[in-house]
């Protein structure tokens, strides 16, 4: 099986709610979980830019499939963080991949060598596969909460899986809530990002995180538009042969073009900007924070325009548009969905 059998897929994968067992096995034997692993831990060991460009194609191949190997490539970056000896054990297995969520809804307390952890995850994609999951909780000690945050690596047999995830696009994301209770996580399966504990970290790792972040999941949105537009050209050409009015086929021509154009600059400043920072990372030249919030402001812009560009096309697209079986809703849905991520909503 190649990549195009998993667009001509697409609403079996969302029908079915995951990624079938075969779609896994193309993602682990083309190491699309891996893409910023050591080549030593079976990973492809890109760079940032070629990274994000895959996680953008993958998105235009299917909106679940590039979310998927987004979200899981994602987990790359804990890798310098843990010990050589965690580090390998989790990341090795072909199939290895991390699920989690970077939000502090857990309590952990102190104890020798480790910690008790409890709590519970929402929206963590991926769970239904996952082999280890990251979690963030506040630390109790001394029957005292404090202020400190502590992130946990967890086995996958520890974790309780909720199977709630019922947004209305990404459906097969498996973006399901995660618990915890009374798990005991030793000390060094616990991590904090920025602190290096062995030789696998490279220049992906010490990116700023949250600009990772906002530029991962924008590539995401931008692949998906991109297949929302491909869907809508086919769509137009359909309507041309169908539709005798001259003046409405040219009417919705200019409008598609006009929503390339728009999506074309969106694309080019991002990977403008983006080869930029990359650039200066790699010369080992430090981030402003004024240049971290430009990002920000502009990934949020410009996933912004992305749903904007897709609402404009699809209440021109007809009664095609609206049947949630049709390509153009799926993809329409998926983007929807992509775009209200916390690191692209306002």
């Amino acid at each position: 099986m190649d990549l195009l059998e998993v667009k001509e897929r697409a609403l079996e994968i969302e029908q079915l709610g995951k990624l079938p067992q075969d779609i896994l096995d193309i993602i682990y034997e083309q190491q699309l979980f891996k893409l910023f692993i050591a080549k030593e831990l079976g990973g492809k060991d890109l760079d940032l830019l070629e990274g994000i460009k895959v996680f953008q194609r993958m998105s235009a191949i299917d909106g679940n499939f590039g979310w998927l190997v987004t979200i899981g490539t994602g987990g790359n970056l804990f890798i310098p963080t843990l010990t050589q000896e965690i580090g390998e054990k989790i990341f090795s297995p072909n199939d290895a991949v991390i699920a989690g969520s970077g939000y502090p809804n857990g309590t952990a307390v102190k104890v020798a060598n480790g910690y008790v952890v409890t709590g519970q995850w929402r929206f963590c994609s991926g769970a239904d596969y996952a082999t280890t999951f990251t979690i963030n909780c506040f630390v109790k000690e001394d029957g005292v909460m404090t202020d400190n945050i502590i992130s946990c690596a967890v086995n996958r047999d520890q974790v309780e899986i909720v199977n709630d995830w019922q947004a209305m696009g990404l459906k097969a994301t498996a973006s399901h809530t995660i618990r915890v209770h009374n798990v005991w996580i030793p000390n060094d399966k616990t991590f904090q990002l920025g602190i290096c504990k062995n030789h696998y970290s490279n220049a992906v790792h010490s990116f700023p995180f949250g600009t990772f972040a906002e530029a991962s999941f924008l590539s995401v949105c931008l692949g998906i538009t991109e297949n929302f537009l491909e869907e809508a050209q086919l769509l137009i050409e359909q309507k041309t042969k169908q539709l005798h009015r001259a003046e409405r086929i040219g009417a919705l021509q200019f409008l598609f073009m006009q929503q390339q154009k728009r999506f074309r600059q969106v694309e080019e400043q991002f990977y403008a900007i983006l080869s930029a920072y990359w650039l200066q990372h790699q010369q080992q030249i430090e981030l402003t924070a004024q240049q971290i919030q430009d990002f920000t402001l502009m990934s949020k812009e410009s996933a912004a325009v992305c749903v904007d560009i897709a609402n404009n096309m699809i209440r021109s697209l007809g009664m095609d548009a609206i049947i949630e079986t049709a390509t153009i809703n799926r993809i329409w849905r998926n983007l929807c969905t992509a775009a209200q991520h916390g690191f692209l909503t306002p």
